[in-house]
């Protein structure tokens, strides 16, 4: 029996997640895995990122049927083995045999035949049972190691946000982790809803904005609208970063691929001249792919070295981060990040957000954000920041979403639980979205 291409693909990308730091949601819309069916992408994301999301706990299970460490297998064994007990422990549709059986031919076609017994060996133990020894649940957690362990997260980075956060919202901050989040898409064309709709994607009002959408059943990614680019995926924090940049006749747009939000500040200020600078040449191919409108140039540079002496009016600086408010749709980062990488992160933020704020016009705004959790790359990069320009003040967060709010934009009705003092703070779980950041740097 062959391999499906669904567990080829997916075993691949594991592979690449492992060996060279990539990200599998990038890989599994890679042109080369376009040709997989409907049914096997479907198929192949469940995997790959259920392996992802449970991995410490298939790795806990695998270790009581294993002779050998963990540590001792090599890498090619260990995916198969894990794409294997996530099939055995979470997904009851798929048969016994046809998850050990491939499994095992994928250690063949990686070239690892003299491993093949013990693979066989240790899935035949989990195919006798198919359920989790470790009974411990999300919700029943009493202390951050617990929770750790029943949620499939780091005891660092959970015990972190046990002492920012408190027990019971960091436990709804993994829960939501490990659940695939509802894709959520920017919709201002009625017609376009009716597109979609047509072509049997269901679609519901957003939780945050009036302008996004949640899509409830149907396949998105195989709708004219999507393949023609007139329809992107964005979280809904993401959007609602891009609306608090605001309007103004010039915008720059920092470190601005994948392009999700340039896309936006485009569509709400059809007539201004806008910027938007991408250090990776490859990146900036993909982000003028995905913002087509001619108001928008795209520059390929360092936001330090921009080669303009322009100022700006809006200015939005969504540095790179360490991604912890994104686990639910990147969930590698969790087992790829460790404590000292917040450090280095907090030096280079530094520098690019001191680095725009040079751009900025007199009277002009600037937002800071991230989609991270930590506060050593949120409110102690904008403390870092403010001594050393005293032109510059954080405004109150709280009176933009309530602007945003009385125009309609903003549906959230508690606006109070998105803020965290002067700054935006939507959080996975209490809020159904990604964790987001963001600051309003108002210059004199």
């Amino acid at each position: 029996m062959a391999i499906s291409p669904a567990r080829v693909a997916a075993f691949d990308i594991l592979l690449r997640v492992d060996q060279q730091d990539a990200y599998a949601s990038e890989l599994l819309h890679a042109p080369g895995y376009a040709k997989l069916s409907p049914a096997d992408h479907r198929l192949a994301t469940e995997l790959v990122l259920g392996v992802l999301r449970w991995r410490s706990l298939l790795d806990h299970q695998i270790a009581q049927q294993s002779a050998l460490k963990l540590s001792k297998l090599d890498p090619e064994v260990l995916t198969c083995l894990r794409l294997a007990a996530y099939q055995l422990l979470y997904l009851d549709r798929v048969p016994a045999h046809a998850a050990i059986h491939e499994s095992v031919q994928l250690v063949k076609r990686a070239r690892k035949r003299s491993a093949v017994p013990f693979v066989n060996a240790v899935l035949r133990k989990f195919g006798t049972e198919r359920r989790l020894s470790n009974s411990m649940s999300i919700e029943n957690a009493k202390t951050a190691a617990e929770l750790a362990s029943s949620s499939a997260h780091p005891q660092w980075l959970v015990e972190r946000w046990t002492r920012t956060f408190g027990l019971p919202i960091t436990g709804q901050i993994c829960n939501y982790d490990q659940h695939i989040p509802t894709a959520c898409i920017s919709i201002r064309d009625p017609g376009v809803t009716k597109e979609l709709e047509s072509q049997g994607v269901k679609l519901a009002p957003g939780s945050l904005l009036s302008s996004s959408r949640r899509v409830i059943a149907g396949d998105l990614t195989t709708t004219r609208a999507f393949c023609e680019g007139r329809v992107t995926i964005q979280d809904e924090a993401s959007q609602l970063v891009a609306l608090l940049v605001g309007k103004g006749p010039r915008i720059l747009d920092c470190c601005a691929a994948p392009g999700g939000k340039t896309r936006l500040l485009a569509e709400r200020n059809p007539k201004a001249a806008i910027v938007a600078v991408e250090l990776h040449p490859h990146r900036a191919r993909l982000l003028r792919k995905l913002v087509s409108a001619k108001n928008v140039q795209v520059i390929t540079g360092d936001i330090n070295t921009l080669p303009t002496n322009e100022f700006f009016d809006r200015v939005l600086v969504d540095v790179p981060c360490s991604g912890t408010g994104t686990l639910a749709h990147n969930p590698e980062i969790k087992w790829r990040l460790k404590p000292e990488d917040l450090v280095d992160l907090k030096a280079r933020q530094l520098a690019i957000l001191q680095s725009a704020m040079q751009r900025v016009a007199p009277e002009g705004t600037l937002v800071y954000s991230t989609c991270s959790l930590e506060p050593e790359e949120n409110q102690n990069v904008v403390e870092s920041a403010l001594p050393a320009d005293s032109s510059f003040r954080v405004a109150n967060i709280a009176e933009q979403l309530n602007e945003l709010h009385s125009q309609g934009e903003l549906t959230w009705k508690d606006t109070a639980s998105l803020t965290s003092g002067p700054y935006l703070r939507t959080i996975p779980g209490v809020h159904l979205c990604d964790g987001f950041f963001a600051a309003i740097f108002q210059k004199s």
